[in-house]
């Protein structure tokens, strides 16, 4: 595991671009993306350069279930907002939140994912340390599920709706077995209430507890923390 300690977001996002265009000059085709305030610089970055993505796919770690994509709070209509109407791919992968049968959406989820095996995948972190929507206690070796949101999950995403109540109870995420497949992958971590998770991802013991610790396994990780992210750490 690389760790790089950034000034800030926007420096953050800088670097983390240079590492996606350098992987793209390596033949990556498939992107594994994410959602929330974490990726929106780097994100920013990709918009205003001049890398052609259309012969790029994209997987998304995650989605909200109960929303569909032209609701505001849906991981499409962010992904939209935030890059695909900027930067048009070859095709975008999400699942789908209002699926009527969310077993075999999960199961359709895995099956994209094994017909796009995922080249480089960007991740945030939660406070409580999980990944995608991999909550601590999550077995290592799942796949795409259904995830039942912890309460500070939950509360750590309503500032992005009118009130605590309506943020969905559940996710569909990709599992931390199809993440751990990726070629490589670049964690970003941004904030004083990261510091925890980033300290125990990168120090603690590798643990379900803390699901972000399983990176610790692989040697093509890459952690960009701001300096307060990264003020607990050795």
């Amino acid at each position: 595991m690389k760790v790089i300690v950034v000034k800030n977001q926007l420096e953050g996002g800088k670097i983390g671009f240079n590492l996606l265009k350098e992987a793209m000059e390596n033949g990556a085709k498939t992107l594994g993306l994410a959602t929330g305030s974490t990726p929106v610089e780097f994100y920013n970055q990709i918009i205003n350069s001049d890398l052609d993505f259309t012969g790029m796919t994209s997987v998304n770690l995650d989605e909200y279930v109960g929303l569909d994509g032209s609701n505001d709070q849906s991981y499409r209509y962010f992904m939209n907002k935030h890059l695909f109407e900027e930067k048009p791919f070859k095709e975008n992968f999400l699942p789908n939140g209002k699926a009527a049968d969310l077993d075999a959406e999960v199961k359709h989820y895995d099956q994209i994912i094994a017909e796009h095996p995922i080249d480089w995948q960007i991740l945030g972190i939660g406070q409580n340390g999980h990944i995608g929507f991999n909550e601590p206690g999550t077995p290592t070796d799942i796949t795409t599920h259904v995830v039942d949101l912890e309460e500070s999950t939950i509360k750590a995403n309503a500032r992005f709706f009118t009130s605590e109540a309506d943020v969905p109870r559940q996710a569909i995420s990709m599992g931390l077995a199809s993440i751990m497949k990726s070629k490589n992958i670049v964690l970003m971590a941004y904030g004083k209430e990261k510091a925890e998770a980033v300290k125990g991802m990168i120090e603690g013991e590798v643990t379900i507890d803390l699901p972000a610790s399983i990176l610790q396994t692989r040697d093509n990780v890459t952690v960009i923390a701001d300096e307060a992210a990264a003020s607990l750490l050795k």
